[in-house]
């Protein structure tokens, strides 16, 4: 395994970029309608929420202010979860697989594990 450590940095670094892509795209589908079934009204929660995935997507990606950006990722995928998904119930609203939350969950720890990490590699943070 120790082979595999020196492949750590440029692996976190494509997560870090991928994640960021991903959520910075379903922030432009949210704002844009674009093959979204729904309409969502300029200035309403979820508009902004938009607009945070797509910016802080963004940022994450470029790894510009990647420690700020991933922190308010990661409160917006847990409020999201919490106000959306997540029932205090023990029947199908509670459990991430059945109540559709799963993503956001996801979404909420693995941004919260980049903003303790930070850019780290191929990141706007450390260019001089």
């Amino acid at each position: 395994m120790k082979a595999l450590a020196r492949f750590s940095d440029p692996t976190y670094a494509l997560l870090r970029i991928v994640t960021g892509f991903l959520f910075g795209f379903h922030g432009l589908q949210i704002l844009t309608g674009w093959q979204m079934p729904m309409h969502v009204a300029l200035g309403s929660q979820l508009w902004i929420g938009g607009l945070i995935e797509l910016v802080g997507g963004l940022a994450i990606l470029l790894g510009l202010q990647t420690r700020w950006a991933a922190l308010l990722c990661s409160g917006t995928m847990a409020v999201a979860y919490v106000q959306f998904h997540w029932k205090f119930a023990f029947g199908t609203q509670f459990w991430p697989a059945l109540n559709q939350g799963e993503m956001a969950l996801v979404y909420a720890f693995l941004f919260l594990f980049v903003a303790c990490r930070g850019g780290v590699q191929w990141c706007l943070d450390r260019a001089d």
